[in-house]
């Protein structure tokens, strides 16, 4: 079993660029089966002004190949920033 926090800790790569993606701020589930829907990550590139924040990103959980030690590997498509929220 593993912990938001501990997964929080984790950076999040890219395996098809090797891209950092960020760090997890938060989860998105299923309220009706309980399970993970997808991981949300303050994208890396962008910054919140005063009264915004950062652009998020979502990755689906099942695009996660890997959850190791330090990292999470995921495999995103190369059209889709949805791994991008708007």
């Amino acid at each position: 079993m593993i912990r938001l926090s501990d997964l929080q800790m984790k950076e999040v790569i890219s395996v098809v660029d090797g891209r950092r993606l960020g760090f997890i701020v938060d989860l998105e589930i299923d309220v009706k089966t309980g399970k993970i829907v997808a991981l949300i990550l303050a994208d890396r590139d962008s910054k919140g002004g005063f009264f915004s924040k950062a652009e998020e990103i979502q990755v689906l959980w099942k695009q996660i190949l890997r959850i190791g030690e330090d990292v999470i590997l995921v495999k995103e498509s190369i059209d889709q920033r949805t791994l991008m929220l708007p």
